[in-house]
């Protein structure tokens, strides 16, 4: 992210949209654009981007965007589908932008080939491929159903031998039941308006050794039925994640507590019929629209505390998500949370990311380097580490803050250091009082090289990094 000018936040932004001033300069016109066209759009001062097929004049928006004019200038001129998705997939361009939509992109006509035994043989390359794919999908995904008098079963065969908890998602809002399973970056899916109404409760087996995922809920009314229900176009699918969308629920607030002076622990309930386990290393979205527009922003789930124990903490009345939030005085967003009410609704996104245990699991020496609530995503790390993973002999977390009053968990994290030998903390303030004896100063090479040691010669090391993003380019560096 990058400092924007006074009178250039979101909520100027959302203002300028609804002001009714021409943004596209086409003035309400929707026009089909050639890559001829939209290759001459590409300039700070006459800037146009293709994202999805559409079209849009970010020239207006350039001023307005978090992560700097040169961010979206890399896609000035042409399709931007796929660095947008690289960096953020889950912000809603089309509510953000829809007011700077100049049109769709125009459809390429498909050149007529001289030898038509060419053209054949692309066409069966294309058939036996998708053929190909095809039966290998089968080959692993099936689903079946079944009933009794008062239940329904759907039935998932994966045939894969690690599916776990994390990895089957369930929800069933209004009658639709949506059971995903996450493989790798791609994912199964079953999706379907059932038949009749079922009660709120759904219960998930899983048979990890044969990857058999049962989905099991109580029927409101003891009938025979004749179907499962209308399945949906993405129904019995199997793609890729990143062309799946985002699928969200509605959670509610049930509590919110102080952590420090700017940070809040909100605890948010699942639905009753929603099975959701957010994976170590990986983040949700909280969706709310704030002044008529989407706005969305990531966050990584954390642990209501550091058991000391090593247990993780087992809630009554269906899964809760626990997230640590700083409230930003000028933050649109956190400011929107934070006036949240116990017993109000958001909506929260199915997990994303790509962090892999087994990088942990197949490690000696493992150093977190945390700024602010960049610490967020190292709780459930720091967790599963020292709980689970035995070959780790030092853990250590190298704590960066502006003050003492900002150092989240303090005490937690010193009294987990004194619990387990292999584990380390070690704050270092950039902002101290006269009476900070610890450490000062801000990430560097010469800070870094007195505590990132390994524990012995050619031990296999693994850093994790997490803060604002000159603090993470610099440490990478």
């Amino acid at each position: 992210q990058v400092p924007l000018k006074p009178g250039r936040s979101l909520m100027d932004w959302i203002r300028l949209t609804k002001s009714g001033k021409d943004l596209t300069g086409l003035k309400g016109r929707l026009i089909e654009v050639t890559e001829d066209e939209l290759a001459k759009h590409n300039k700070k001062e006459d800037c146009w981007i293709c994202i999805r097929g559409f079209v849009y004049n970010v020239t207006p928006y350039m001023e307005y965007h978090p992560g700097g004019e040169d961010e979206l200038m890399k896609a000035a001129g042409t399709d931007g589908t796929d660095l947008f998705d690289q960096v953020h997939r889950w912000v809603n361009y089309e509510s953000m932008l829809k007011e700077c939509l100049v049109g769709r992109m125009a459809v390429k006509p498909i050149a007529a080939s001289k030898g038509e035994g060419f053209k054949n043989e692309i066409i069966s390359i294309m058939l036996y491929s998708k053929i190909f794919f095809s039966s290998l999908y089968f080959l692993f995904y099936s689903y079946d159903w079944f009933q009794t008098d008062s239940l329904i079963t759907v039935v998932i065969y994966t045939k894969q031998k690690d599916v776990n908890a994390e990895l089957v998602i369930v929800d069933c809002q209004d009658r639709r039941l949506r059971g995903e399973i996450i493989m790798d970056d791609h994912s199964y899916l079953v999706e379907v308006d059932l038949d009749h109404a079922v009660q709120e409760d759904v219960a998930v087996n899983i048979a990890e050794k044969v990857g058999k995922v049962e989905i099991i809920f109580k029927k409101k009314d003891n009938i025979h039925w004749k179907m499962l229900g209308k399945p949906s176009e993405s129904h019995n699918t199997f793609i890729k994640r990143t062309d799946r969308g985002l699928f969200y629920r509605k959670c509610k607030l049930v509590s919110k507590a102080e952590v420090t002076h700017d940070t809040k622990l909100f605890c948010l309930m699942l639905p009753k019929s929603t099975h959701l386990r957010v994976p170590t290393g990986q983040h949700v979205y909280l969706k709310q629209i704030i002044a008529g527009t989407e706005v969305v922003k990531p966050y990584t789930p954390v642990l209501p505390f550091l058991p000391l124990d090593f247990k993780e903490p087992s809630c009554q009345g269906g899964a809760h998500i626990y997230l640590m939030i700083k409230i930003y005085s000028c933050g649109l967003f956190t400011q929107a949370l934070d006036h949240l009410q116990i017993g109000d609704y958001i909506s929260v996104s199915s997990p994303e990311g790509n962090f892999k245990k087994s990088q942990v699991q197949t490690s000696e020496d493992l150093f977190l380097l945390a700024a602010g609530t960049g610490f967020t995503p190292m709780v459930k790390l720091l967790n599963f580490a020292l709980t689970e993973v035995s070959c780790l002999r030092t853990v250590k977390l190298i704590f960066f803050n502006k003050t003492e009053d900002d150092i989240l968990w303090r005490n937690q994290l010193e009294q987990l250091a004194l619990k387990d030998e292999r584990f380390e903390v070690q704050f270092i303030l950039s902002q101290p009082t006269k009476d900070w004896v610890g450490k000062q100063g801000k990430i560097s090479s010469s800070l870094l090289s007195e505590f990132v040691k390994r524990s012995r010669k050619n031990s296999k090391v693994l850093i994790c990094i997490c803060g604002p993003t000159p603090f993470t380019e610099q440490g990478v560096q």
